[in-house]
């Protein structure tokens, strides 16, 4: 097992996430990944597995709350038993956060419509906190080491407004505080952290957004490449930041996104 490459992916079962664990696993990752699914979505799941083992590569998935504390650590310690006594160095060569879960609520309003601090706190801690948390864990594990690189999706709501969006985009501008915090800290081990800001892409989470076709039709309209991102784009990015030696490429917002950023 010690000459196993080995790639994290927390949100691995559609969108961002599935399409970088087959395009790692294509590329000689063993993937372990984290998701939440119920009976309906598990087919997804099931296919995802099914194409990395295809690879040859390993998949061991745990279907469980990324944001839950005992979770974490179960899934932590999973993995050091899945590693055994001689892991690979470093243990993980790829951690992924790509978890898309939060409310989609405006702050002004009447009482009953507007976000609550409840449903603001979940949004945060989901889409940006947990990048903090299990980086500690991972790190103290021992599963982070020289030569492991750190990806976080974000989005242009880190910095842009869309109604509805106020809690998502706080926790992508959050988000890319974190990863320029962890950049910092985690450089002397040899270890980078990037943010990757995909243009809009049609996924499951983007189609939760209320007024989505919308977005899909003006990025479409604008992109110079004259179509949407797609999450293999964000996949193909990954791997190649994965691949090669580019450890010195970190703390940085990285556009995927065909150009559609410049564009007014």
């Amino acid at each position: 097992m010690s000459d196993e490459r080995w790639a994290l992916i927390l949100g691995a079962s559609s969108g961002f996430g599935a399409a970088t664990a087959r395009r790692l696993a294509r590329a000689g990752f063993g993937i372990f990944g984290v998701h939440l699914d119920r009976r309906a979505t598990m087919g997804f799941v099931h296919e995802v597995r099914s194409d990395i083992e295809t690879t040859g590569r390993r998949a061991v998935f745990f279907n469980v709350n990324a944001s839950s504390e005992e979770k974490r650590r179960e899934v932590v310690s999973g993995i050091r038993r899945e590693l055994g006594e001689k892991p690979p160095s470093p243990a993980l060569a790829v951690f992924v956060h790509s978890l898309a879960f939060g409310t989609l609520k405006p702050f002004i309003g009447r009482a009953d419509e507007v976000i609550t601090k409840p449903q603001m706190d979940m949004t945060l801690d989901v889409m940006a906190h947990t990048l903090v948390y299990w980086s500690q864990d991972l790190f103290d594990a021992g599963l982070l080491a020289k030569g492991s690189r750190i990806f976080a999706m974000t989005s242009s709501g880190g910095q842009r407004v869309f109604p509805f969006y106020g809690a998502v985009s706080a926790s992508k501008a959050a988000l890319e505080s974190h990863i320029r915090q962890l950049s910092l800290e985690l450089a002397p081990h040899g270890i980078s952290a990037n943010s990757i800001r995909a243009g809009v892409t049609d996924t499951p989470a983007l189609r939760k957004i209320p007024g989505h076709d919308r977005l899909i039709a003006e990025a479409g309209r604008k992109n110079p490449a004259g179509r949407l991102t797609q999450p293999e784009d964000v996949a193909e990015t990954i791997a190649a930041l994965s691949l090669a030696d580019t450890t010195w490429i970190t703390g940085n917002v990285i556009g995927v996104d065909g150009g559609e950023n410049i564009v007014d």
